[in-house]
């Protein structure tokens, strides 16, 4: 995978300054000022979908998500990043996303965030011994489990859930 060039870099380091700062409005206004050519790089298609994401502008997100897919398939977080926008997307769902992630599951075994996500999906969906068996993936595939089961009891998402994980 190329990097990015400069002074293209500098942009997009700026932009992810931003984002860090809690402004993607500034973070766009920086990958605004890359070059054309280099906005299909999957780096800067990763920083474009944050931004998006930031504003919760989530049609866009599933854009720039797919072309991330279509560019870097390999990424686990293209696959998250789709899954993600697509269940917030104008016409999106939860069964959409579901579909859009399952496949990943099996691509990247060791990858906790593919798991939880589908955790996530799958209690929300009314599936919760599904959720909760994903859970326990996403647990046993993270180094630190301490840090999922963290995650999880703070997670809306997974509130049906809650009390099996303070018993675990």
């Amino acid at each position: 995978m190329t990097e990015v060039p400069l002074p293209d870099i500098h942009y997009l380091s700026a932009a992810v300054g931003w984002l860090e700062l809690g402004n993607p409005s500034e973070a766009g206004e920086e990958i605004a000022r890359i070059s054309p050519e280099l906005l299909g790089h999957p780096e800067v298609l990763e920083v474009r979908w944050q931004v998006c994401a930031a504003g919760q502008r989530w049609d866009p997100a599933l854009e720039v998500a797919e072309l991330l897919m279509q560019k870097a398939p390999d990424r686990p977080s293209a696959w998250l990043h789709r899954a993600y926008a697509m269940r917030r997307a104008k016409n999106g769902s939860l069964e959409k996303a579901w579909d859009a992630l399952f496949p990943a599951a099996a691509l990247f075994p060791k990858e906790a965030l593919i798991p939880y996500n589908l955790a996530c999906y799958a209690t929300q969906l009314g599936r919760i011994n599904e959720g909760w068996d994903l859970v326990q993936k996403a647990i046993d595939a993270c180094g630190d489990g301490a840090t999922i089961k963290k995650m999880a009891l703070a997670d809306k998402d997974l509130e049906p859930l809650r009390a099996r994980l303070e018993g675990k």
